[in-house]
């Protein structure tokens, strides 16, 4: 699988800064600003619980656990991320997580036959239109909990539960375009730096919209996905 500036080949992933567009690089050059403007000042203490800051993440379906071969849905995302810090007790911190989110995914329907004749007297045409490549956008609010340990110096793990509201704009074989819900759980690592933390965080997502409307399979991916917060 190819995403811009990604290279996905079984369990190796490759980055090529050349090929990411242009908004991710955007991001990758304000993240090196963060890090000049921070080791540049003294240790600075804040009394502030919040957190804000920029994720991009990249993932797909055709992996384990899920690596369904009736279809193919590979994603690309970008969130803008706010951690609020509930409470504090000595290694363990509980923490308020609130993400806007843009998808953009590529999908394919592979076998044609998921299309059956009880779906529409179009069915043969339903066939031919799902299994074109698409591209579809979501727009996404995930609202969650997050869970930290620090493991040591400026290390900790986290697990984050997320749900949220969603529109899709494309109608496919899985689900139509429209309202729907997206839920998250992730594991993930951050570093901290003075005030300012970097993030690496993996994922495991489902799309679908509790039976507002058929068809309701929804989608599912595992992704990878590395931002940063920095103390407000």
């Amino acid at each position: 699988m190819k995403l811009q500036g990604f290279i996905i080949h079984g369990n190796l992933i490759k980055i090529d800064f050349i090929k990411m567009n242009y908004t991710f690089k955007i991001v990758f050059v304000i993240f090196f600003v963060f890090i000049s403007k921070i080791n540049a000042q003294d240790t600075i203490q804040k009394n502030s619980k919040i957190r804000i800051g920029l994720n991009y993440g990249f993932g797909t379906q055709q992996s384990y656990p899920f690596n369904s071969k009736d279809y193919t849905y590979d994603v690309q995302f970008y969130k803008i991320q706010i951690n609020y810090l509930l409470s504090k007790k000595t290694k363990w911190s509980f923490e308020i997580n609130v993400e806007p989110s843009i998808y953009f995914n590529e999908h394919q329907l592979i076998n044609k036959y998921y299309v059956q004749p009880s779906d529409g007297d179009n069915y043969l045409e339903k066939r031919e239109e799902f299994t074109e490549l698409k591209q579809l956008n979501e727009y996404v609010l995930n609202l969650g909990f997050l869970v930290r340990y620090d493991l040591f110096n400026d290390f900790s793990t986290y697990i984050l539960g997320s749900v949220g509201p969603m529109y899709s704009d494309t109608d496919t074989e899985r689900m139509h375009a429209g309202f729907a819900f997206s839920d998250i759980i992730a594991l993930g690592i951050s570093y901290q730096i003075k005030t300012f933390f970097l993030d690496f965080r993996y994922s495991m997502r489902h799309v679908s919209n509790a039976n507002l409307s058929l068809p309701n399979n929804g989608y599912n991916s595992m992704n990878f996905e590395f931002g940063f917060t920095y103390q407000l």
